[in-house]
Order: structure tokens, then sequence, then C-alpha cells
């Protein structure tokens, strides 16, 4: 089998990007370009890599252990440049992180700081509802992934980061807005707005309800943050958000937090990344920039 480097590049980025025009202007080359090499690779190959569907490309099973492979020499290439240019002094590359979107309140800030001290490494940010991370996580897409409900099927070298305090928040006109610390019983005539289900708010949300004894009355289930908040300012309910969320303008004009009883709900952040994945010295460091990075987000 005779097969370059090159090809395998433009593969994965036609596995990316869904189409021949996508790939090529994500690769700076030619749409006939891209073509060519597909077809010296398939039938290097020797089977379907592809195969049409409508408008889409979907992978063969040939195509599917390909990416995998190929994927696997990609980060192993990338991960011994980034090596030979720390022997040079020089730290350069690439990081691939995926969040969860309600991360996506703090974790640019913190890759900002990261990009500050190393200004030749780029980012790749992935923000994405909760099964998106883990889908990616499960096919070792990115360097690191952010969530604060790590899945239980999937091995991988977890840590907390960053405590991720979940509260109960209304609209700042609501006549429950300044009361003392209610029960959450007096909260049973109230509608909910709370996110999707599969959702990592959702799930700590579903099991600390369950474990009060508590049925909420759900109105709405809303598959963003920023959606939820001005459902709530509007008036059509309660929610229960990561206060990550509500703190950072212009979320603080929209609602605030309710005082409940059984609230916060403590959770966490958590940085992980599959077991047995070597990490890029790049990831390693910044694992490391999360400690004082932390420190300025705990602060706030």
């Amino acid at each position: 089998m005779h097969t370059t480097y090159r090809q395998l590049q433009l593969f994965l980025a036609l596995v990316e990007h869904g189409g021949v025009t996508a790939a090529a202007r994500a690769c700076h080359v030619t749409q006939p370009t891209v073509s060519m090499q597909i077809k010296d690779l398939t039938a290097s190959v020797g089977l379907p890599l592809f195969e049409q569907l409508g408008k889409r490309l979907h992978l063969t099973a040939a195509g599917q252990a390909l990416a995998h492979h190929a994927r696997n020499m990609a980060d192993e290439w990338a991960a011994f440049e980034q090596t030979i240019a720390g022997m040079k002094g020089v730290t350069q590359g690439r990081l691939r992180v995926a969040v969860v979107s309600t991360a996506e309140s703090f974790v640019p800030e913190m890759l900002g700081s990261f990009c500050a001290r190393h200004p030749l490494i780029d980012i790749a940010l992935q923000v994405l509802n909760r099964d998106g991370v883990v889908a990616r996580l499960r096919a070792n897409r990115d360097d690191l992934y952010i969530m604060s409900t790590p899945p239980a099927d999937v091995p991988v070298e977890q840590r907390a980061f960053l405590p991720n305090p979940l509260v109960v928040v209304a609209a700042r006109s609501h006549p429950l807005v300044g009361r003392r610390a209610q029960p959450l019983e007096r909260l049973a005539s109230e509608r909910f707005i709370l996110r999707e289900l599969g959702s990592g708010t959702r799930m700590a949300c579903d099991a600390h309800f369950a474990a009060l004894g508590f049925v909420p009355n759900v109105r709405l289930e809303l598959g963003s943050n920023e959606a939820i908040k001005h459902a709530v300012a509007a008036g059509l309910g309660l929610a229960v958000l990561s206060r990550h969320a509500i703190v950072a303008a212009p979320a603080t004009a929209l609602v605030t937090e309710l005082t409940v009883r059984g609230f916060p709900l403590h959770s966490n952040w958590f940085v992980l990344y599959p077991r047995g994945k070597q990490l890029s010295p790049i990831a390693a460091e910044f694992l490391n920039h999360l400690d004082s990075a932390t420190g300025r987000a705990e602060g706030r």
C-alpha cells in the first residue's frame, strides 16, 4: 500500500469538513487536487472510503478505520513536532480543546491568558453540547476536554480544576427575589425552564431534585444557557444554571440568583482526556496553566 502523509491530511480534512470544496479551502489547495489525491488514496487502499447519500459524504467501514489510524498518525506527528520545538527552546504548535457550552463563559479567558504566554501556539476550540463533546472524546479528536459531568462509560484521566455551583435563577422582577432562604418545596407551584436532557447541568439537577424528593414543573427544555436566561428574564419561569453562566455581563442584567435551601448544588469542572493517551507537550503545559488561571476565575 503506497500512501503519502499529504493524502492522509487531505482525507482527514474531507472527513472533518464533509465536502471537497470545504476541504480544499481548509488545506489551501484546489478542488481537483483534493479529488485526485483522494482517488489515488482510495485506489491504494483498495476499498471505497466514502459513499454519497444525497449531498453528504459518509464514511464506509474502511473509511472509518482509515480515519481512526490517520488521526493517530497526525497526533503522533504533531507531538513529535512539539517535542522538537521544545528542544529548540520554542513552544509552538496547536492545542485542541472541546468544551461544553456552559464553559464558554470562562474557558476562552483561560485560553487567552495561555496564548499571551505562548504566542506561537494556535488554539482550536470546539464548543458543543455534552453529547457532542463526549462523541469527540470517544473518537479522540482533541487534546483535552472540559465538562462538568464526565462520562461513566469512557475510561478517562480527569482532574477537577474549578468549582461549578448550580443555582436557582429568576427574573429580577420575580416576587421571590430578595427573600431569605426559602425551602425548595415553596417552588413547587413555579414553572421551570431547564437544560435539555443529557446535558451535564440537567443530569446534576435531576439527580439533586430526585434526592430531595422534589418534582419540578418543567415548562420548557432548551439547549443553551443564553436561551434559558432570556426565557427566565421574560418571566416564563425559574431555572437552574451554573453560576458561571450568570455572573458575566450582560447576563447579570437579565436574571438574578434566588436564595433556596439545598442550593447552590456543588459540582466541579473537569479537564479530562482518554486514559492511556500521551499528552502533547502543549497540552501538558496548558494543564499546568490551569492552576493560575483557576485562581483568577475563582476570585471573580
